[in-house]
């Protein structure tokens, strides 16, 4: 199992303004400190192997957008944020090779606009023969993605698409086998509910998908319950949008969790991995990568005896289970 990122922000787009470029290259001439690069391909590889992430590179600014990859059958993608675009270009390219089904799965964590806003984007969804597949624990996951394609909003309506969509809605406390994967879910809470899904390989490799949750003290239930539903996961991707401060002060209820929270979480569900997600909008590079320092050290600071792995996600990360 392979787990692709197309989009890590969370509430909306971001894209770095001129002089956020232009002051990454002056902290990257800053740290070459006069060296010379024989040709692009030294430079390129200077940037990747030698410059801090947030220098040489960046965690992208794509919504919510996440492939489950059981490298054959149908294309499987968590949620459909405006990573969506670049995600299902690149499956109509891995088409072109002949090695796919001509099938997509979704599965939506929840309906706000910045986890859908990337469907009437999704080019599959304009071809025919294909066949799209929609899965939800909201009933009303059609309605919400009808509407956002209403003429007063979008010019290309709902019914124009040439692809045969289908809308299930699932359950909690049962297992679904779609394509290679065994899929679970969980209600989180957050505004209108969330839902966050388990899934399972024939190698029995586990990848848990859990955004858009908050958790809090006066309901330790739902805690023990996301517990139980991470257990022994091999990869836990997790909402991380802000620090415990602000988590459980000024913006307590505002349906998000915090990277302290995360690795507890997955402390005592004994993961084996934690990928940080849903990106604060307003975080810059340096901001996120300062973050993950943080997790890492306090990851260090409370394990009991196994390690858990601290990933930092962002658009184009590649995982392998």
């Amino acid at each position: 199992m392979q787990i692709r990122f197309w989009g890590t922000r969370g509430s909306l787009p971001v894209a770095p303004r001129a002089s956020t470029i232009t002051d990454k290259i002056a902290d990257a001439l800053l740290h070459a400190n006069g060296k010379s690069f024989a040709d692009k391909t030294a430079a390129l590889n200077y940037a990747r192997d030698e410059l801090e992430f947030a220098v040489g590179q960046g965690y992208g600014g794509a919504t919510s957008c996440v492939e489950i990859d059981a490298g054959k059958g149908a294309f499987v993608v968590c949620d459909m944020g405006s990573g969506l675009r670049e995600f299902g270009l690149d499956t109509l390219r891995r088409l072109s090779e002949g090695h796919r089904a001509k099938e997509w799965h979704f599965f939506l964590s929840h309906l706000h606009w910045d986890h859908i806003m990337g469907f009437p984007f999704f080019v599959p969804a304009f071809v025919g023969g294909a066949k799209i597949i929609i899965h939800a624990g909201h009933s009303d996951a059609e309605e919400a993605l009808r509407r956002q394609q209403e003429e007063i909003s979008f010019p290309v309506p709902f019914h124009w698409l040439k692809a045969d969509i289908e809308f299930r809605t699932l359950e909690t406390g049962r297992d679904y086998e779609i394509g290679e994967l065994t899929v679970a879910l969980i209600r989180q809470e957050h505004s209108h509910a969330s839902y966050g899904y388990r899934f399972r390989d024939g190698d029995s490799r586990t990848a848990v998908y859990s955004t858009d949750a908050e958790y809090k003290i006066e309901n330790m239930d739902a805690e023990s319950a996301m517990v139980e539903f991470i257990s022994g996961a091999d990869l836990v991707i997790a909402d991380t949008m802000y620090s415990l401060a602000d988590s459980v002060s000024m913006k307590e209820d505002w349906g998000h969790s915090s990277n302290i929270v995360a690795v507890d979480l997955c402390h005592e569900g004994r993961a084996k991995r934690l990928a940080l997600f849903h990106h604060e909008p307003t975080y810059s590079d340096a901001d996120i990568q300062r973050m993950h320092r943080e997790t890492i050290r306090y990851e260090e600071l409370t394990r009991s005896d196994s390690e858990l792995t601290v990933l930092c996600s962002y658009d184009g990360l590649c995982v392998d289970l």
